[in-house]
């Protein structure tokens, strides 16, 4: 028998094949195989995946978990903020900001606190609960646009920027297509526009997950289905919210002229907006930048930390030289934040 590999992180995590696991708890958090018990901190599909034998997740996010793992599954919520006793150590989930019922794990146990924070922002959302900084004494972190050149504007002037694309496409009789990512991006951006310029369609994949934040009281506007039973309202002035997959589709060819934009991280890279082929690129990501996961670090006292996915090298190298750090890459199969389709970010 093959022996398996396993690579021991601190007292109360290891990394095995399927993921990360907690051993005194007998559980993984967010494994990207089968195993028996999930510990998921959101719904996107590199983190929820099918054909675990149980999930717990925290409450608000259980519906977005629901629609990715399957009807069926055996899911279970739990408030932000109460603690749990599994096997030998207290689990909890606290916000992570990074969308809707989106969870930091904390682990306490075996002499440590450890904390994963999945993916998570600091910046202000109001589709989602904001980002609570956890102390602990190892923490996980993941490093998508972890480096210096990753700095986020303000949301609010880059909603500014996206009203006034969307008024000027108007007032030219063009549709305004957005793309952003179905669960999660789409329903920040509704949160944030200015819902008087026009009428605001939404793709079948941002229609499908909408409900779930309505019910937990997000302000989301009113929207029609993109589609051709709302075709005449929404061409040639309407904004029209879809995931990348939708590009170079029939369906997106209904709704021309148009003008197409992206609201993603990716866009502060320059000449991006231009291999894309897209008229306009928002900065808006829902995913840390580099001063926020620094300022993350120090807020949690940690005196090791793993980096997760996107540019975990560089980020472990300038925690090591520049805040004395144990520091080091943790390998994972998560994407981080993609531009090219619905189950991304």
């Amino acid at each position: 028998m093959a022996q398996r590999s396993t690579a021991s992180l601190s007292p109360l995590v290891e990394q095995r094949p399927e993921g990360l696991f907690c051993e005194a708890g007998g559980f993984y958090i967010d494994p990207w195989r089968p195993v028996d018990r999930a510990v998921v901190t959101h719904g996107h599909s590199d983190h929820a995946r099918p054909g675990m034998g149980a999930y717990l997740t925290a409450s608000p996010g259980l519906a977005a978990v629901r629609e990715r793992v399957g009807g069926d599954a055996a899911i279970e919520g739990m408030a932000f903020g109460e603690r749990r006793r599994i096997g030998g150590v207290e689990l909890s989930f606290h916000p992570a900001g990074h969308l809707l019922g989106s969870a930091q794990v904390r682990i306490e146990g075996r002499g440590e606190v450890c904390v994963i924070t999945g993916d998570y922002k600091t910046a202000p959302d109001r589709s989602c609960e904001a980002f609570e900084a956890q102390r602990c004494d190892h923490l996980i972190t993941e490093a998508t646009f972890g480096l210096p050149i990753y700095r986020w504007p303000d949301p609010e002037t880059v909603f500014a920027q996206i009203n006034q694309w969307w008024r000027d496409n108007r007032a030219e009789g063009r549709s305004s297509i957005l793309f952003a990512y179905a669960l999660g991006k789409a329903q920040r951006v509704l949160c944030g526009i200015d819902a008087s310029i026009g009428p605001i369609g939404v793709h079948g994949a941002v229609e499908r997950l909408n409900p779930h934040y309505r019910a937990a009281g997000r302000p989301l506007p009113e929207t029609l289905r993109a589609g051709r039973e709302n075709r005449a309202e929404l061409k040639g002035g309407g904004l029209v919210i879809a995931p990348g997959s939708a590009r170079n589709t029939p369906w997106l060819r209904q709704f021309a002229p148009y003008s197409l934009g992206f609201a993603s991280g990716w866009m502060a890279v320059r000449g991006a907006r231009r291999q894309r082929a897209l008229d306009r690129g928002f900065i808006l990501s829902d995913h840390v930048d580099w001063q926020g996961i620094l300022e993350t670090v120090d807020a949690s006292g940690a005196s090791r930390v793993g980096v997760t996915h996107g540019y975990a090298d560089a980020l472990v190298r300038w925690l090591r030289e520049t805040r004395g750090l144990e520091a080091y890459a943790l390998r994972t199969e998560y994407a981080g934040e993609r531009d090219d389709a619905e189950g991304g970010e």
